[in-house]
C-alpha cells in the first residue's frame, strides 16, 4: 500500500484515530519488518497530528535504543527507570505527562518539548519497546491518546 493517508483535517482527535487505525493495519499487516512498521506508524502519526516529535524506543539489552522517529534529533539511549520512556518500560503502562516540566527526571531531549506520552509494546508479559510522543504545546495529551495508541502498538507484530 503506497498511497496516501487519508483522515479529514478538521476531525475531531478520537475521529482522526478511528480514521487513521484501519488504513495503519492495512499498511503493517502484510509487513512482517517491525522496524518498517514502526516508521511508518511514527510518519503517519507526525503528519496527520502534527505533533513534535514521534517514535520508538526499543528494549536492547538494559536500555532504550532509539528506533524510526519522525522529528529532530533525539536521546539515543535511555536507561530503565528514567525519564517518562524509561518509567514507562519499567511499570509496563502509558505514561501521560501534562508539562514535562513537572515530571521528576524528565529527560530533555529538546526544550522545545511541553508534553509527552509514552506507551509500551508488551509481549509476553514485557516491554519489547516504546512509543514516545511529545508535543510543544502543554497538555496536549490525554485518555483518548491513550486508547488509541494503545491500540496502535498492537497493530507491531514482534
Amino acid at each position: 500500500m503506497a498511497e496516501d493517508l487519508y483522515v479529514p483535517k478538521e476531525a475531531s482527535k478520537a475521529k482522526k484515530y478511528e480514521s487513521l487505525i484501519p488504513q495503519l493495519k492495512a499498511l503493517t499487516e502484510d509487513e512482517p519488518d517491525l522496524i518498517a512498521n514502526m516508521a511508518n506508524i511514527a510518519a503517519a502519526l507526525k503528519e496527520v497530528f502534527n505533533f513534535f516529535w514521534v517514535g520508538f524506543y526499543r528494549v536492547v539489552d538494559d536500555l532504550l535504543v532509539l528506533g524510526p522517529f519522525q522529528g529532530p534529533v533525539a536521546c539515543t539511549r535511555i536507561s530503565y527507570g528514567k525519564g517518562v520512556c524509561g518509567t514507562s518500560w519499567k511499570e509496563s503502562k502509558t505514561q501521560i505527562v501534562p508539562n514535562v516540566d513537572e515530571f521528576q527526571g524528565h529527560i530533555a531531549c529538546s526544550s522545545l518539548s511541553k508534553s509527552e506520552i509514552v506507551v509500551p509494546l508488551l509481549k509476553d508479559g514485557s516491554v519489547k519497546a516504546v512509543l514516545d510522543v511529545d508535543s510543544d504545546i502543554l497538555e496536549n495529551f490525554d485518555e483518548t491518546d491513550a486508547r488509541f495508541l494503545e491500540k496502535i502498538v498492537a497493530l507491531l507484530n514482534f
